[in-house]
């Protein structure tokens, strides 16, 4: 068994997508696509030969099975094959039911993603033998005529919608929203959603990508093929009067190296904002596997056997192990910490410290 004693630092799964972009600017570069998963690799999704057109990228899956490890003992490995090997020295406690506990994805978006639903846990476990999903949005980046669609529209009902959804229209019927950087959205299950192009947002959820397709448009693939819908299924799970949870509170405060924002937090993960200004030194939390993904800023990552750089996409992850760790800024930088939380330690008790309101605590932590 490999010692996990240290950040370890991931290649992601990238995922063609028809609504996805050619240019992922600023966070990877063509360099960056050839050293992603093997499953990348292999399908041709490495560095692009003189005359091979560039693909659309729509998805990176930072913690997928497919992504790749790039550093310590498990380099060259997959997080699947590792986790499947090591579950709780990679996963930690939270990893009881045989999957790693959380899914992250940057999305990039030149395109409207489809309508779509997700199921919750208990629907998902009867019908299709997987956790449901729960998800948050963390919207790096959008064109200054990017819109997002949260729930139905007030007045619309669901039949009206699936009439909508049956000729292509459903985005009319849907609630609009023109996102900014640093907005947050928080979709519990049978949140009905699109995402517009125009935007580059960090995802985390449940580690399931079960969704339900409810309208793509009309729109086709390069072989003249329709997606598939999922209308059944997706209408049995829309909760048609779902309150919209957008646009949270920033509750930031300053810390010794920065500046950390308590984003978001559901049984299922949590995500804090850390703007370093200077170093840091963090220890893993025993028990659980945490994640740390680079938006801006460059230096390193350190610990007692040695030093790596970080740059802006890179992702790691701190197995349960790992102990004391330290990041360096060389610039200022800017990461997104995700973990599965103990709700009142991580995030009540600190923001009670902090003077914040019950009512502005309840807008960012979900039972």
């Amino acid at each position: 068994m490999p010692k996990l004693n240290a950040p370890l630092l991931l290649a992601p799964d990238f995922k063609e997508k028809i609504w996805g972009r050619k240019n992922l600017d600023p966070l990877y570069t063509p360099c960056d696509l050839g050293r992603g998963s093997k499953d990348s690799r292999r399908s041709g999704q490495g560095l692009l030969g003189p005359s091979e057109k560039p693909r659309r990228i729509g998805e990176a899956w930072l913690t997928g099975d497919n992504a790749v490890f790039l550093n310590g003992p498990a380099a060259g490995l997959t997080l699947g094959e590792v986790f499947r090997r090591w579950p709780e020295e990679l996963g930690g406690t939270a990893s009881s039911d045989g999957r790693f506990p959380f899914l992250a994805k940057f999305l990039f978006t030149r395109d409207w993603l489809s309508m779509q639903v997700h199921p919750n846990d208990d629907y998902a476990a009867r019908h299709e033998n997987s956790p449901g999903k729960t998800e948050m949005w963390y919207f790096l980046e959008c064109d200054d005529d990017a819109e997002i669609a949260l729930t139905l529209r007030s007045g619309a009902d669901v039949e009206t919608f699936r009439a909508a959804c049956r000729a292509g229209n459903s985005l009319d019927l849907t609630e609009r929203f023109i996102p900014k950087p640093g907005d947050v959205a928080f979709l519990p299950p049978g949140t009905v959603h699109a995402i517009g192009p125009g935007v580059m947002l960090f995802e985390v959820s449940e580690n399931s990508d079960l969704t339900y397709r409810l309208d793509d448009y009309g729109r086709v693939d390069d072989q003249g093929n329709r997606r598939e819908l999922h209308l059944d299924r997706g209408f049995e799970v829309i909760r048609a009067s779902m309150p919209v949870h957008y646009k949270l509170p920033r509750l930031a405060f300053e810390e010794p190296f920065g500046s950390r924002r308590y984003v978001t937090a559901c049984r299922y993960f949590a995500v804090e904002d850390l703007v370093l200004r200077e170093r840091a030194m963090f220890t893993a939390s025993p028990g659980r596997v945490e994640g740390l993904v680079v938006i801006d800023g460059k230096g390193r990552v350190e610990n007692d056997a040695g030093w790596l750089a970080y740059r802006p996409g890179h992702t790691w992850l701190v197995p349960p192990r790992a102990g004391r760790y330290r990041l360096v800024p060389e610039e200022p930088t800017r990461m997104l910490r995700f973990y599965v939380p103990d709700l009142d330690a991580d995030f009540l008790r600190p923001l009670r410290r902090h003077g914040i309101s019950e009512t502005a605590i309840q807008e960012v932590l979900f039972g």
